[in-house]
């Protein structure tokens, strides 16, 4: 199995780096926060999981060991294969899910494209032993969820009002706050 790698980036795609090695380039699938962060020739080590198919070799990376491990538990729910996995961890960053899963908030889940309401509770069923004594979970939630309602309520999509959310500050804790902040954040890109 290939673990880990350390390379050049030398190719960035939508879904995908392609990372050079030792001269060998290996297309690495990763999340499209990992994609903003890469620039060309930048030299990176990525944290891999080899998923073996019957008609494929397909290397997904990840930033951090801790990220890896995530979603090695998550392709074990039966249902989530590594695509949807990264999907999940695309568009919920890694602490956010280990919250949803430690407090039970399988609508978090919900929200990732290809996830349903049945899938993300088997998520929660299956891997909230593995996350106990994470704190904080539905007061997070709660104001999260706010937030994004409230930011859907002014014309906001759900993706846009995440992706703001994602870029306030972790310490600004209160929803108004929060919506506040996501709203200079929406903005600025005006």
């Amino acid at each position: 199995m290939i673990y880990q790698l350390r390379g050049t980036v030398t190719f960035k795609d939508i879904r995908f780096i392609v990372l050079n090695v030792a001269g060998v380039g290996y297309k690495v699938f990763v999340t499209p926060a990992i994609i903003e962060k890469m620039k060309d020739g930048a030299e990176i080590t990525v944290w891999t999981y080899l998923a073996v198919r019957e008609n494929a070799l397909d290397l997904y990376g990840f930033m951090s060991k801790e990220d890896l491990e995530l979603f090695e538990m998550l392709i074990t729910v039966s249902g989530i294969g590594p695509k949807t996995a990264l999907g999940v961890l695309a568009v919920v960053l890694p602490e956010t899910v280990r919250l949803a899963i430690s407090s039970g908030e399988s609508a978090y889940l919900t929200k990732v494209a290809g996830v349903g309401k049945k899938i993300a509770e088997k998520i929660v069923l299956e891997l909230k032993g593995k996350f106990e004594g994470i704190e904080g979970g539905g007061a997070h939630f709660q104001k999260d969820s706010d937030a994004i309602l409230a930011l859907q309520s002014l014309g906001y999509s759900q993706n846009e009002a995440r992706e703001a959310l994602k870029k306030v500050p972790k310490e600004i804790e209160n929803a108004s706050e929060k919506v506040k902040q996501a709203l200079k954040i929406l903005g600025s890109k005006i």
